[in-house]
């Protein structure tokens, strides 16, 4: 006997947003189902008849029943794609079940050269320190080995400095369908002036509600709200986060191990032909000046 019942689109596209990690987009979602039909044939041939509006159209259905019988989990939209994402007032007990704590989350710093990359794309090194007054060489290579920026190739300015612009996990971090999605500066502004209403409302001394836990995509896209309407970092002002005095060079930013697939094809082979060699003098002068001197100083102590 066979069981076999023929399943609709959205039951389809549900069971592969299920075993799906990344976002899942309308042309995969047809691309699978014209393999499938061409593969297996038979009744798995209408489904390749399937066009994006029909997918669009069975994923929100799909949505819709998801959200009206409230079972934990919901579809949403990112990045150009689909993707499933537990219910944020489910987050402590799955935190307890998974036995984890709260993600590491990115320091200030870190959100305020993000925040300048994602609004300035693409941008170079130069100009985001020029922005916020410090050096970001170890805060840039952060970023790239989290994968939340990428190398977007060289700049026709003097030296040919890299490029930055961010990534698609970027945009799945932060809940964003696109770069679009980012807010302007009035909606910025606007969302500046009501955090500060509502700090002035609160009585001193009164402890916080005991409140359900937010949206954590909403949350990560405040942060990063409230460090691009931040005001900029004043040249020699000290940082919370160390690391920036670092000084690393430009090839030890995007020279390191993981950050390969971050270089487009061609910039990838102008790394390897020039053998790192522009980026000495571009980034340390500083260094090498100061190692002069302290060598200066050396020899004038010598009998």
């Amino acid at each position: 006997m066979n069981d076999f019942v023929l399943p609709e689109l959205k039951q389809i596209i549900g069971a592969m947003l299920f075993v799906r990690k990344e976002p899942l987009t309308a042309a995969e979602v047809r691309r699978v189902l014209a393999s499938t039909a061409e593969r297996r044939g038979g009744v798995t041939a209408d489904f390749a008849k399937a066009n994006e509006k029909m997918v669009r159209e069975a994923v929100a259905e799909l949505e819709r029943e998801l959200a009206e019988r409230k079972l934990g989990f919901h579809i949403i939209e990112v990045a150009g794609g689909w993707r499933l994402e537990n219910d944020a007032n489910c987050g402590p007990w799955l935190r307890v079940m998974l036995q984890k704590g709260r993600g590491t989350r990115l320091s200030l710093p870190a959100l305020e050269t993000l925040a300048i990359i994602a609004y300035r794309q693409p941008c170079v090194r130069s100009e985001i320190e020029a922005v916020r007054g410090v050096a970001v060489d170890a805060i840039l290579r952060n970023l790239l080995e989290m994968q939340l920026i990428r190398v977007m190739g060289r700049s026709e300015l003097p030296g040919r400095p890299w490029m930055f612009g961010t990534t698609q996990k970027f945009m799945e971090h932060f809940g964003l369908k696109s770069l679009d999605d980012l807010p302007g500066t009035d909606e910025l502004r606007r969302m500046e002036a009501q955090m500060s209403a509502k700090g002035k409302k609160k009585p001193a001394g009164e402890p916080p509600p005991d409140l359900p836990p937010e949206d954590p995509n909403q949350m990560k896209l405040t942060a990063i709200e409230e460090a691009a309407a931040r005001p900029e970092t004043k040249a020699g002002e000290e940082e919370d986060d160390p690391i920036e005095r670092e000084g690393l060079s430009e090839e030890e930013i995007v020279g390191g191990e993981g950050d390969e697939e971050a270089l487009d094809a061609d910039a990838d082979d102008e790394f390897e032909d020039e053998d790192g060699d522009e980026f000495d003098d571009e980034f340390d002068e500083d260094d090498d000046e100061d190692d002069e001197d302290f060598d200066d100083e050396d020899e004038e102590e010598k009998p």
